[in-house]
């Protein structure tokens, strides 16, 4: 594979000017091509390019770092989520880093984040490896006309054949995902998984954006109907997120992060990262459909003897994936740019039973909602779980954000009165009991519940409070059983109700104390019935 030398960047300000290889921009047939020579993956029946991560399978939360420094001392929400690194062990660690690629054949691309103009940020990604790059090429927006002898604002480094050592350079292990904000500069190292270049930038737009752009960014999918009315969807893993936003019916504008500015909704990214986990093209022919030549399949397994992808079997890992671009998506938009949304959804497994299938929210509500991001794990899906488990993850993105969390939810309750925007909790977990008990919800009555609250539906119907987590409750929904509405109508015994919703508004109560000092009393007094719950 040749390079024209007048297109490759000069890298001396990287300290990369002597690498004995510089493959800038390559397309993704070349990416793939220097893929399979390099022995990094191997072609898919479907011709996705399919590659193994290595020892990380996944993101490695506690080995992700910030630079304490002059930008982020004082803004940071330190603590379990973010963990400080001194700003000379990363200048150390950047240069061993950057030696070692010097050695190497690496490969660079310029792209950028923001679909929105005003906000957009240009990025050069330096990787040990061509299937990063590809990588790369997909979820990050591909500019139009990119400048060799341009200096970004932002550099992502990732070399996964460089290991750490601890004792010297200060991380936790031989892996790190380091941000710099005063260098601009994100540095990976140890580790293949191509979630933490996503992330890493991310992180970068969770703190910019808020914090001297008020625009508020979140870890949530958006879509638009003909009329150009968006909704956008919150949800943890599981949820649901991915194929509620998936609606043949509206038009995708993007499945993961999206920025909300004071006139729209608009996708950071130029692609998808979408779990393939039990993917069939009957559950998810939006996914399936575009698992196409140049597609990254992470960490599958084929069925023996074939190149054919066996999507249930997850011997490797849970966290099966794939990436590809927008256009690979029929009826994705480009640019992926919206209205101010008419509808929030956030999307809640409540494997309790307890959660209305759907409610609506107060703007206070919404941001208690949010400031908490509950879901709840079953038992399966992680080892030594046996029954369901409360999971909170803050913003529904919590190990993502660097400022605190109750900054995001003011902005977001701040957005949703400017605009009077709809805000419902929905339950797309379990109804009748908990799980082992009741039966999971019909996937056709939530996306009955999604579209009346989308088309004005449940505008004009009657509602009734819960008693407990005083949500509206409505008493009737087109195309959905009356009498599932109300969760403590499908359980056989309604003493064992209250005790588990007091149970589970408990959870919320306690987890949300660690947050009741940085928020108002309106957004304290908007969860759970205290009185009632203890």
């Amino acid at each position: 594979m040749k390079t024209n030398t007048n297109q490759v960047p000069q890298l001396g300000y990287l300290n990369l000017a002597k690498a004995p290889a510089i493959l800038y921009q390559l397309t993704p047939a070349q990416l793939v091509e220097a893929a399979i020579k390099r022995n990094e993956g191997v072609l898919s029946d479907s011709g996705a390019l399919a590659i193994d991560t290595g020892e990380f399978t996944g993101r490695s939360p506690k080995d992700r770092f910030i630079v304490d420094d002059h930008v982020t001392h004082d803004n940071v929400w330190w603590g379990s989520i973010n963990y400080k690194f001194d700003g000379a062990k990363f200048n150390a660690l950047y240069n061993k880093v950057t030696k070692y690629l010097s050695e190497r054949e690496i490969f660079v691309r310029d792209s950028c984040a923001c679909a929105n103009e005003k906000y957009h940020i240009d990025i050069r990604v330096v990787t040990e490896t061509a299937y990063q790059n590809l990588f790369v090429h997909h979820l990050f927006i591909r500019p139009e006309v990119v400048n060799p002898d341009s200096t970004p604002e932002w550099t992502i480094i990732a070399a996964p054949g460089f290991m750490a050592d601890p004792e010297v350079d200060g991380t936790r292990q031989k892996n790190f995902s380091i941000i710099s904000f005063s260098k601009k500069i994100i540095l990976i190292g140890g580790t293949g998984y191509t979630g933490e270049i996503k992330k890493g930038i991310f992180s970068v737009l969770n703190f910019i954006l808020p914090h001297d752009k008020q625009v508020l960014s979140m870890h949530c999918s958006a879509n638009t109907g003909s009329k150009g009315d968006t909704a956008i969807f919150f949800g943890l893993s599981g949820t649901g997120k991915t194929t509620l936003s998936a609606d043949p019916d509206r038009s995708l504008i993007g499945d993961d992060e999206h920025g909300w500015s004071d006139y729209s909704i608009f996708n950071f990214e130029g692609g998808c990262y979408a779990k393939c986990s039990g993917l069939t093209a009957e559950k998810e022919p939006q996914i399936f459909n575009a698992i196409k030549y140049g597609a990254l399949l992470e960490n599958v397994n084929f069925i023996p003897g074939t190149r054919k992808v066996n999507y249930n079997n997850i011997d490797k890992t849970e966290n099966t994936r794939v990436a590809y671009p927008l256009s690979n998506v029929s009826n994705a938009i480009i640019p992926s740019i919206g209205a101010s949304p008419k509808n929030i959804f956030f999307l809640t497994a409540d494997a309790f039973g307890i959660l209305p299938p759907i409610s609506k929210l107060t703007p206070e509500q919404a941001m208690y909602h949010y400031i908490s991001g509950y879901t709840a794990k079953i038992a399966g899906t992680e080892t030594g779980i046996t029954e369901p488990v409360t999971t909170f993850s803050a913003c529904f993105g919590e190990a993502f954000l660097p400022l605190h969390p109750v900054t995001y939810a003011k902005l977001l309750g701040k957005k949703i009165k400017e605009h009077q925007v709809n805000v419902w909790l929905v339950n797309t977990g379990w109804t009748g009991g908990a799980y082992g008990v009741g039966q999971r919800m019909k996937l056709s009555y939530t996306r009955a519940m999604i579209t009346a609250a989308i088309n004005g539906g449940l505008d004009n119907v009657k509602y009734h409070q819960h008693p407990i987590f005083n949500l509206a409750i409505p008493l009737s929904c087109p195309n959905v059983p009356d009498e599932i509405l109300d969760p403590r109508n499908t359980w056989a015994n309604a003493d064992n109700y209250e005790d588990k919703a007091n149970q589970l508004a408990l959870a919320f109560v306690k987890n949300f104390e660690k947050y009741a000092d940085y928020s108002t009393p309106d957004i304290v007094n908007a969860g759970p019935n205290v009185a009632v719950a203890v």
